[in-house]
């Protein structure tokens, strides 16, 4: 959950999130301890943050001029940008080693402090830092929404199902953008296989997504266990008599209350 990004917090914090890892895993710092790669470690997006964004190259508007550049792409003027582009993602493959190597190189120190700190110890405080995030607790799932309270175009949010309410998120904010409480909240359910809607009071907000069931199933859940009286779907009848078994929690993008204990070790096909 950490290394997909889905804990906001600072670089400083993840730093010490990933030398709070390695205490775990290996104890007290040695150079014949095993290392494990950086990405096992820290999010490797926040490196790719760091790295300067490519040339934006505006739309040719003249379709003769498409035309030229076209024939000059075929020739010398196409192999020298070819070139061009080579070099550069030379110097940006060169200058993400250098941050990762700082990075690293920050981790270690961090890492060195933690000297009689004892497996417990190291996965209690890496659950106490994490827990400072607002949503600990939550179902995050990658939406995109097409009915914004604001009235903005469709964007990409993190849609956080909790036991109280549900919020969303702009991606790596800590902080919800919007917040409801189920008592607000008056319908629910799938608009479409890719699309659910959510009745807020008297707004629609239409999302697209690829786990509207998940969604759907969660929301029941939470609804069922708070004694909330269950909201109608679009894919079933109202009067649908309640289920006798139990519910189970659907996992969406990561579900920030499982217990680190149970977290693959660094290095599976899982980490």
């Amino acid at each position: 959950m950490v290394l997909r990004g889905y804990v906001p917090t600072s670089e400083e914090t993840l730093q010490t999130l990933a030398a709070l890892r390695l205490q775990s895993l290996n104890s007290d710092f040695s150079t014949h301890a095993p290392f494990p790669r950086l990405e096992e470690l820290f999010p490797p997006h926040v490196l790719h943050a760091r790295l300067p964004p490519p040339p934006h190259r505006p739309p040719s508007k003249c379709r003769g001029a498409r035309l030229r550049a076209g024939l000059l792409a075929g020739g010398l003027w196409g192999q020298a940008l070819a070139k061009q582009r080579a070099e550069r993602d030379q110097r940006l493959r060169g200058r993400l080693r250098e941050e990762g190597a700082s990075t690293m190189a920050a981790i270690v120190e961090k890492w060195k402090l933690l000297q009689g700190m004892g497996r417990p110890e190291a996965m209690a405080a890496y659950m106490a830092l994490v827990r400072e995030w607002p949503g600990f607790g939550s179902t995050l799932f990658d939406v995109d929404l097409h009915a914004s309270p604001v009235g903005c175009g469709p964007q990409r949010l993190w849609l956080g199902i909790g036991a109280k309410a549900v919020s969303l998120y702009k991606p790596g904010e800590p902080e919800p953008l919007d917040s409801f409480c189920y008592g607000r909240i008056s319908s629910f359910g799938a608009s479409d296989s890719s699309t659910f809607r959510l009745s807020v009071e008297d707004r629609d907000l239409l999302f697209e997504t690829s786990q509207v069931e998940e969604i759907a199933q969660l929301l029941n859940t939470y609804l069922a266990s708070a004694g909330t009286q269950r909201l109608p779907q679009p894919q079933e009848p109202p009067t649908s008599p309640p289920t006798s078994e139990p519910a189970v929690l659907p996992q969406g993008l990561c579900t920030v209350a499982g217990p680190w204990q149970h977290q693959p070790p660094v290095g599976s096909s899982h980490s």
